[in-house]
């Protein structure tokens, strides 16, 4: 196949997974919630920044934005351990609401001329509820999702409604802030938030189990095991730690937008919302071609890309001090964030289990809300110390710097995760396991055990007990039963599923007619994954009870 017609081959891919996604109900009203926080939290950001310029020039919005998001980073990794404990669309159905009431308040408060220190307080509890927004909402996708296509799809289009709130956001604010003040961008973000709020109630799944009450710890325990499970991977604390790094620079982001519109490019609060709003634009345009990651295996590749692309243009930004350069290069940088929310969004889910998946995620949101605190309150004094165009090269170059140092460390992490994908491609042809969500079959592929048998080799034994769940891979194999042939298997058959759903021996003997390669599944995790999804179990005894009907061994009583 020529590369053109490779590209458009990819094409059709993606926009046939997009169209699932956005015909999927449940998925569609995630993608729609996310929508409407993220505009809210875009408009809040540009309407409190200006406010706080207003106040006290660069040093104020670095200091609001450090009091806005320590708060989280400190809160979020304890709070999310609630979105593994409870459904996670009420537990974000109940963020929005928080946040819709703060908003309302900081409007009111604004609008009666209050202190302004009353509306960074508000700040902080809206921040706080965002924060632990986004790690439940990235935890709820993979329960909605079957394949790890339309998991990545289901990012993508997150990316691309990401990169619509930044573009909607700003330039909400910036009309309200031209027609009337900070007040009515406060008024607009609590009703966005409240329309979360409604969508996300609308939402229906099967979730998995969750922990039964008498067997949980104290939230202090419960988030000890998501910091646990961050720390014991190594792939996750790389993909995590350039995460941080990518959010430190935006920290210092919003802090430039500020500071360039009003002293570098003397384009005042439009500006603001313009150099804003043009992140937004570049993410828009870039998510029409992130499409391309739908089923790429080189997740960890396009981070690097996407660190280079996001740090160069604002290293860039002082050399080039014109309105149209600045508006070019930030929607550099909005395609960049268009690229880099796929595999920051869609790797750890391969990586960490779904029962501290949201626990994860809230200690990837604490890094988050760390990363742009630090790199707001850290760039005012940047800038005083190199002067602001020194400061716009030395923060924009971290990212490409650390692209180039951890490149090969992401190309063997997309060599491993293709591995796991080939596992799970083999395991989704068993009916008994084809439905279940992402992140039980990435565990499940975690649990797999290869085994070369040659031909004639006993893989089991009619009466034998113990032993795993198996799928076979390559070769073909024979069931015998009372010591008749009774048929063949081959390829993505498996068998062993009968002794383990119904805990009685094994019902017949499978022997390899030629050399066999087969997947074993330990039992626990296979009764694990099968019992806790109704529709993979109804499929399960279905399969087992078209099995028993070509062949039931005397005194098997299933």
């Amino acid at each position: 196949m020529t590369t053109p017609d490779a590209l458009r081959g990819r094409l059709a891919e993606s926009r046939a997974a997009m169209r699932e996604v956005i015909v999927q109900p449940q998925l569609r009203r995630a993608e729609l919630a996310f929508a409407y926080a993220w505009t809210s939290e875009w408009a809040f950001t540009v309407a409190l920044g200006v406010v706080a310029f207003r106040d006290g020039g660069a040093a104020s919005v670095g200091l609001v934005a450090l009091m806005r998001l320590l708060p989280s980073a400190l809160l979020s990794p304890l709070l999310v351990a609630f979105a593994d404990r409870m459904r996670r669309e009420r537990v974000l159905a109940g963020l929005s609401g928080l946040r819709a009431l703060a908003l309302g308040a900081a409007a009111l408060v604004f609008h009666a001329g209050a202190p302004t220190v009353l509306v960074y307080g508000l700040a902080m509890v809206a921040t706080v509820a965002f924060t632990v927004f986004r790690p439940a909402h990235s935890a709820l996708l993979p329960s909605l999702c079957t394949t790890t296509r339309e998991l990545t799809c289901a990012n993508v289009v997150r990316g691309l409604v990401d990169s619509a709130g930044t573009l909607l956001g700003p330039a909400l604010a910036g009309v309200l802030l031209s027609l009337t003040d900070a007040a009515a961008v406060f008024a607009a973000t609590a009703a966005l938030s409240l329309a979360a709020a409604v969508v996300l109630l609308r939402i229906h799944y099967e979730a998995p189990p969750r922990m039964a009450p008498e067997r949980r710890g104290s939230v202090l325990l419960d988030t000890t095991d998501g910091l646990r499970a961050v720390a014991g991977h190594p792939d996750l604390i790389l993909v995590f730690g350039l995460g941080f790094a990518q959010t430190f620079v935006r920290g210092a982001l919003n802090v430039f937008a500020v500071v360039v519109a009003f002293e570098l490019l003397d384009t005042g609060e439009p500006g603001v919302a313009a150099l804003s709003a043009a992140v937004g634009a570049g993410g828009l345009l870039g998510s029409l071609g992130v499409s391309l990651l739908v089923g790429s295996r080189h997740l960890g590749t396009w981070l690097a890309v996407a660190l280079v692309l996001w740090g160069a243009p604002i290293a860039l930004l002082g050399a080039l001090p014109t309105k149209v350069a600045g508006v070019t290069l930030l929607a550099v940088v909005g395609l960049a964030n268009a690229i880099i929310d796929v595999p920051l969004f869609t790797l750890p889910v391969r990586m960490a289990p779904d029962a501290v998946l949201a626990r994860v995620f809230g200690v990837f949101e604490s890094l988050v809300a760390l990363g742009v605190g630090l790199g707001s309150v850290a760039t005012p004094a940047v800038i005083a110390w190199l002067g602001l165009r020194g400061a716009l090269l030395a923060e924009g170059a971290v990212l490409p710097v650390l692209a180039a140092l951890c490149w090969h460390r992401l190309r063997a992490l997309d060599e491993r995760l293709a591995i796991r994908e080939d596992e799970i491609d083999v395991l989704r042809r068993a009916p008994m396991l084809g439905q279940l969500p992402v992140p039980s079959l990435e565990h499940l592929a975690s649990r797999l055990r290869r085994e070369n048998r040659p031909a004639g080799a006993v893989l089991l034994a009619q009466g034998d007990s113990g032993g795993g769940f198996y799928v076979i891979i390559e070769g073909e194999a024979e069931i015998i039963g009372d010591g008749e042939l009774v048929g063949t298997i081959g390829p993505g058959d498996s068998f062993g599923e009968i002794s383990l759903l119904h805990g009685v021996p094994r019902t017949a003997t499978i022997r390899a007619r030629t050399a066999v390669t087969v997947f074993e599944l330990e039992a626990d995790a296979f009764l694990a994954a099968v019992a806790g999804h109704s529709a993979s179990s109804e499929a399960a005894y279905a399969v087992v009870a078209r099995h028993l009907a070509s062949f039931r061994p005397a005194g098997i009583g299933v």
